[in-house]
């Protein structure tokens, strides 16, 4: 056992010793963790500037989500979820959790897309192109019409099916609200 934790202490413990020594590495400067701070909140706080609608959607969504999510975001069964469907099935034996029955709140759907997709070259999309398929997603679901127009003003005024299926969590210890 002493051997074990020699050795652990070794391979995890040197390199952050030498690093020091050596001066390896920086602090992050203040533009630089803001460069990479692209968290956007319910209620849109965070979302740049930009614009997008399902018309201008499509193509980017054929060309880059449609290989695993389906040409009208049906999903592979077993490989990568429906983006579509499912109303009304969320208090059923067998739930489907879509975009349009399950999420709550369309920023989020804006923050996903741009953070995680597409699945194989995620965070490669410009802000007008995220407006864009999530126009395109939010129309196949039938929440907003095919022309209607995304930005970072409008797009926290979408109301989601599901917007009031999540329930606030009430522990005292928690600073909750909606």
């Amino acid at each position: 056992m002493r051997k074990l934790l020699l050795f652990v202490a070794s391979v995890f413990g040197v390199p952050v010793l030498l690093s020091a020594q050596y001066n390896l590495g920086r602090q992050a400067t203040p533009e630089q963790i803001q460069a990479a701070n692209i968290t956007v909140m319910t209620d849109g706080t965070g979302l740049p500037v930009g614009h997008g609608n399902a018309v201008a959607g499509e193509p980017v969504f054929k060309a880059r989500c449609a290989v695993c999510h389906g040409p009208k975001g049906e999903g592979r069964k077993g490989e990568y979820p429906a983006l579509v469907g499912g109303r009304g099935t969320l208090a059923t034996p067998k739930p489907m959790k879509t975009v349009g029955s399950y999420w709550p709140y369309a920023t989020t759907v804006w923050d996903h897309i741009n953070r995680a997709m597409p699945f194989n070259t995620p965070h490669i999309l410009p802000p007008n192109e995220v407006y864009a398929v999530t126009a395109f997603i939010l129309h196949l679901n039938g929440i907003i019409s095919r022309d209607e127009q995304l930005t970072e003003k409008t797009l926290p005024k979408v109301v989601m099916p599901n917007r009031n299926g999540f329930v606030i969590d009430t522990r005292p210890d928690i600073k909750a609200r909606r």
